[in-house]
């Protein structure tokens, strides 16, 4: 049994992870484990439990909640972390076998290990980040510990990443680099050492004007904002691009140039031999459930035994947009993380405009992130185009690889030996557990109807169910049902995590929308008016006015693209939220600007947002 900090507060065996319910024990469990193996107070423990001002109850209530704890533990069968209770207070002790924390900061620590070579250094580093989820104790409702430490967390976190960005600066790796360094300068707009490793990256790749824009709009931040300008640092950077000066190979940081002079200094004898870094891997994936039958199906192939010709054994998880298939692969990579010494990759292969990423930059970066020579699995996440798949799976043979995509990808399930797994929504049983896993069994036992009723709102779709799940989570008073009704009025619009652009349905598919050419997206919104659930080419036909044969094919490129379920011989069935989007979706598109019906001509309809209802909150 393993416990998580770095992500939701949960409790794992390795093939299913449960995430706790908010709670009092679940803020207990956080504080002795952000303490692991040191004798915590009981002072302590009641303010992270409780917060600054306690009950008058409190110690007697801390040891009630020691008990539920050790029940829960018994429950889960959790043997070898045990909760002492020790003079002045209590401890509970794990390794990095039992806790990501720790597993974090051995790996980090084992690249300052003398003699360590710089790929193992790399790659224990982004084995340490693979154990980061997002949203750190995010199930625990404790001001004190999201005040006082989730941001000491955090800092180690970010201060792994500059370490990291450091080490592919100085192994001339500056394109994964970017990757890395894009998203953390945004979400850290403050840090220094981000922005001049991002100007650094943008020169030595080649992109001058890029590196001194960038350099001059966080220049204009800090003046703006603090009053301040750039560090020396920066200042010196600014002046080298200018001038167009070679910066030469990287430098070593402090730290590890000591440790390589040290190492060298050392007798040979009495040199130590160097730690192999472990290999990276991702992590689990919170509130994953059901989907057993493809769970067992891809861990049955990935790990069969390589044929010796070197073609990667590659499996194809395809289906519409939110039905789980970045989910179910991440879900699956962690399962059989130990049948591949080279360690595992993640490489997006659509950029944030929903364009295929290059090949040659996605094997690049795969191959910087894996250990060389050994087998390793590679997940291409969100495959746009065939080639795409193609031409990075003739780049690394020999790996183990599993696809996700919106595609069937027909193309290389024929000429290259992928097989296809295809989602569709989740059944009854499967969408109830997904709640319970979110909610916790007692609140959806509670109210069983209530738990119907939003399951059949969200039509067992696993992005719509987590959504739902997570307002009910932060509004504990609320009744299921109510939810599910309120839902019902409107459910593209309140589908929907405020700040959270990727947690809204409408605007996931009206990405997937996006992509399409306008000809088959205006087709796309055109059937939304059809009232039968399913769809053939005489309804189409008669929505498009086209022959059968021509709407059979529009058909079949929309099922391909993941807009639609089933098809010939029987009909064409779109998910019911996908038919609602369908209909919002109904206006011109991509047409030619003063075109007769294109948008700002005459008589054109007024351009209006697909999902321009207000949103309301619940």
């Amino acid at each position: 049994m393993r416990f998580q900090l770095l992500g939701p507060l949960s409790i794992s065996d390795g093939g299913e992870t449960v995430v706790l319910h908010p709670s009092k024990p679940a803020n207990l469990l956080a504080a002795l484990l952000l303490n692991a193996g040191a004798i915590v107070s009981v002072d302590y423990l009641q303010r992270m439990v409780w917060g600054d001002e306690q009950p008058a109850t409190a110690r007697a209530a801390l040891q009630t909640c020691v008990l539920r704890l050790r029940r829960l533990f018994a429950k889960h069968e959790v043997a070898g972390t045990p909760i002492e209770a020790v003079p002045g207070g209590y401890r509970i002790s794990a390794d990095a076998r039992s806790l990501d924390l720790v597993e974090f900061r051995e790996r980090v620590r084992a690249t300052q290990e003398p003699g360590l070579s710089a790929g193992a250094a790399l790659a224990a580093l982004q084995g340490a980040l693979g154990l980061w989820q997002t949203g750190v104790l995010a199930n625990v409702r404790s001001e004190v510990i999201h005040r006082d430490e989730v941001p000491r967390l955090l800092e180690e976190r970010l201060r792994v990443v500059e370490q990291l960005c450091d080490l592919r600066l100085r192994l001339g790796q500056c394109g994964p680099a970017l990757v890395d360094l894009w998203s953390v300068t945004r979400a850290h707009p403050d840090h220094g050492r981000f922005r001049e490793q991002l100007i650094e990256a943008l020169y030595r790749t080649g992109r001058q004007t890029e590196a001194l824009a960038e350099y001059r709009r966080f220049k204009a931040y800090l003046a703006d904002g603090l009053g301040v300008g750039p560090s020396a640092a920066l200042q010196r950077l600014e002046l080298s691009i200018l001038r167009g000066e070679d910066l030469g190979p990287a430098t070593e940081t402090p730290d590890r140039a000591a440790l390589t002079a040290a190492a060298a200094a050392a007798p040979a004898a009495s040199a130590p031999e160097p730690t192999p870094a472990p290999p990276p891997a991702l992590s689990p994936v919170p509130w994953f459930t059901g989907r057993a039958e493809a769970v067992a199906t891809l861990r049955r192939r990935l790990t069969a035994a390589p044929d010796g010709s070197g073609t990667p054994v590659a499996e194809l998880v395809c289906g519409g947009p939110g039905i789980g298939k970045t989910a179910l692969a991440r879900q699956v990579a962690h399962l059989v993380r130990d049948d591949f010494p080279g360690g595992q990759a993640l490489a997006p292969m659509a950029a944030p405009d929903g364009s295929p990423r290059g090949a040659a930059e996605v094997v690049e970066e795969l191959a910087a992130r894996v250990a060389p020579g050994e087998r390793a699995l590679l997940l291409l996440d969100d495959v746009v185009d065939a080639a795409q798949a193609r031409d990075v799976l003739s780049a690394l043979p020999g790996h183990g690889v599993l696809i996700t995509s919106r595609l069937g990808l027909a193309g290389l399930v024929a000429a290259h030996g992928v097989r296809a797994h295809r989602l569709g929504a989740l059944p009854a049983a499967e969408a109830r557990e997904l709640l319970t896993a979110v909610l916790g069994a007692e609140r959806v036992a509670d109210e069983p109807g209530g738990a119907e009723e939003l399951t059949e709102v969200c039509a067992g779709h696993p992005l719509a169910l987590v959504i739902a799940a997570a307002r009910l989570g932060t509004r504990p008073a609320l009744r299921l049902g109510d939810c599910a009704r309120w839902l019902a009025d409107d459910p593209l619009g309140r589908l929907s995590l405020n700040g959270h652009p990727r947690m809204s349905v409408a605007e996931l598919f009206d990405a997937a929308l996006d992509r399409l050419d306008p000809e088959l997206a205006e087709a796309y919104a055109a059937l939304g008016a059809l009232p039968a659930p399913g769809w053939d080419a005489a309804d189409c036909a008669a929505v498009l006015g086209r022959a059968p044969a021509e709407c059979e094919a529009v058909l079949d490129r929309l099922a391909d693209a993941g807009l639609l379920e089933d098809g010939p011989p029987g009909p064409y069935h779109p998910h019911p939220l996908l038919r609602l989007h369908a209909r919002r979706s109904a206006r011109p598109r991509g047409r030619r600007p003063g075109a007769p019906g294109a948008p700002g001509a005459p008589g054109a309809p007024t351009r209006q947002n697909r999902t321009s209802q207000p949103k309301q909150k619940v």
